[in-house]
């Protein structure tokens, strides 16, 4: 019976992800039905935190109360809320049943209550039969009954991740900490993500600088707002300076701000961003693009916590934590003169590596989800969805561009195929071609395919020693170019510098320059 194996569960140390998952498999062997998801409310919408039955995909998307009415409905009374066959409201998991995928779903029964924690509420969890009639009045009442356990588990996988934080915290270090809510922002389950939030759950508290190093459109924006949410400067004004739009010109006056007078068209006394984060957070986005000589002021700034307007003789005190972020490679613009050492000393504190979209497992499928619900939503659709090769085409292609080239392509597809003239009352389903991903060039699982497995002999073998042949030939390339500079040749292949390594350590390359190990395979060929 689910009863005794939800109350085993409970006395048993479980991680929260297992803990919740085995809840929802649970859940949909007891009742034989189509899918059960257990959604956490987070503002106005619900995001999927275990589900069962439903895409992988699922747990990206984020439900808006005001596009569910179903969802709204479960969410407004504490009882159960059931709806039946013949209910013309619209479902949320259209074209998103496993059984049914790209479908709309058959008549069908749809059961779901909304759950509490210690008086709070903290969600719902929702049942899907493909089957009409199988939520009857008993089976009501057993969810009625088992509402209390589910609340229970969430209690406990709460509970459970505070007390594993404060353990690890005190046998490994506060880098082990972990709190047990997501972010809500940033969508991930990959164990590098994982490990990178714990990571920045603990330095955000610290008053130390932080400089965020990643690719670009790797999110670094959203990493240095959980920075400032999770700091004890949250109730300050977290500002932003995108410093590659500054004109050196005004670069100055914008970060320090000026006296009126000062310059020809300063009409008026003008705070800069450093006095305008007050007692807060400046975030400083491409840092590495500001101008020398605004380096050697905003390095004062750091050293001593003041600032002095453009025109005024008396520096004023500032309070505030900067986080500095860039895509480039700083050691590489201090050694060529571009970047001052003194103050990537004093930024790069605590340097932290956020890790590009390749890297991250499936997450690209969980960030799909996201961006499919949030164009699913601005079209006006029914139901938005991936077709089985282009997930597979996700998961191959590289990613230079990250979550950013992510959401680009899916929002170009859906707007493509809205010009086709599809139904919007559909299911609509994007193939892999609308989203114009070159897989030739860019491959980063050689073992993936483009359609999904079929009996019979394969190829993969041979396809994967021809693919990494040429990842071989591209990096003899680079380094041949470059002299045998490793830093050099990384930005000619437009990869992360410790990536190269990684790849080149697997491809078996030695590190190193020309004449070392790399002797016969960056001038040795032709």
């Amino acid at each position: 019976m689910i009863e005794t194996m939800l109350i085993a569960d409970l006395a048993t140390d479980l991680p929260q992800a297992v803990r919740l998952q085995r809840l929802v498999t649970a859940l949909r062997a007891q009742f034989r039905c189509g899918a059960v998801a257990l959604l956490r409310l987070e503002e106005a919408h619900l995001r999927p935190v275990a589900v069962d039955g439903l895409v992988r995909d699922a747990l990206g998307r984020r439900f808006a109360m005001s596009e569910h009415p179903r969802l709204a409905a479960i969410l407004s009374r504490r009882d159960l809320t059931s709806f039946d066959n013949d209910s013309t409201l619209p479902d949320p998991y259209d074209g998103l049943i496993e059984t049914h995928v790209g479908e709309p779903l058959p008549v069908h029964d749809c059961m779901g209550i909304s759950l509490y924690v210690e008086d709070q509420q903290w969600g719902a969890i929702t049942l899907d039969s493909l089957q009409v009639g199988v939520f009857d009045e008993a089976a009501k009442n057993c969810l009625r009954q088992y509402k209390a356990l589910i609340e229970a588990s969430i209690r406990v996988a709460r509970l459970e991740a505070e007390i594993r934080a404060l353990r690890l915290a005190q046998e490994k270090g506060p880098l082990a900490a972990s709190p047990f809510e997501d972010d809500g922002e940033i969508v991930g389950q990959s164990q590098a993500i994982t490990q990178l939030l714990r990571e920045l759950d603990v330095v955000a508290d610290s008053e130390l600088p932080v400089l965020l190093l990643g690719e670009t459109g790797v999110g670094k924006e959203l990493f240095a707002r959980r920075l400032h949410r999770l700091s004890r400067r949250r109730a300050g004004p977290l500002v932003h300076v995108n410093c590659a739009a500054l004109p050196e010109s005004l670069a100055e006056s914008e970060l320090f701000g000026h006296a009126k007078g000062a310059f020809s068209g300063a009409s008026v006394d003008r705070p800069g961003r450093f006095e305008a984060a007050e007692n807060g957070t400046l975030f400083l986005d491409e840092v590495g693009e500001l101008p020398l000589a605004v380096q050697a002021k905003l390095l004062r700034t750091l050293q001593n916590g003041e600032v002095q307007r453009l025109g005024e003789d008396q520096p004023r005190r500032v309070n505030v934590r900067v986080i500095a972020a860039t895509n480039r490679n700083l050691r590489d613009h201090v050694r060529d003169g571009a970047f001052r050492a003194d103050l990537y000393h004093r930024l790069s504190v605590y340097p932290v590596h956020i890790p590009p979209l390749r890297e991250r497992d499936n997450d690209v499928l969980l960030l799909a989800g996201r961006f499919l619900e949030r164009n699913r939503a601005r079209l006006g659709l029914r139901s938005l969805r991936l077709a089985p090769e282009a997930e597979v085409a996700l998961r191959q292609y590289h990613w230079p561009g990250n979550v950013r080239e992510l959401e680009h392509a899916i929002s170009r597809a859906a707007l493509k195929i809205m010009s086709r003239g599809v139904d919007r009352n559909d299911i609509v389903t994007l193939p892999v071609d609308l989203l114009d991903l070159d897989l030739n060039q860019f491959v980063s699982d050689p073992n993936a395919r483009l359609t999904p497995p079929k009996a019979g002999p394969t190829t993969v073998s041979t396809l994967r020693a021809a693919v990494e042949e040429s990842q071989r030939r591209c990096i003899r390339d680079a380094l041949r170019l470059c002299g045998g500079n490793w830093a050099k040749a990384a930005r000619r292949l437009d990869v992360d510098p410790s990536n190269l390594h990684k790849l080149a350590r697997r491809l078996g390359l030695k590190k190193g320059r020309c004449g070392t190990a790399l002797k016969e395979n960056c001038v040795g060929r032709n």
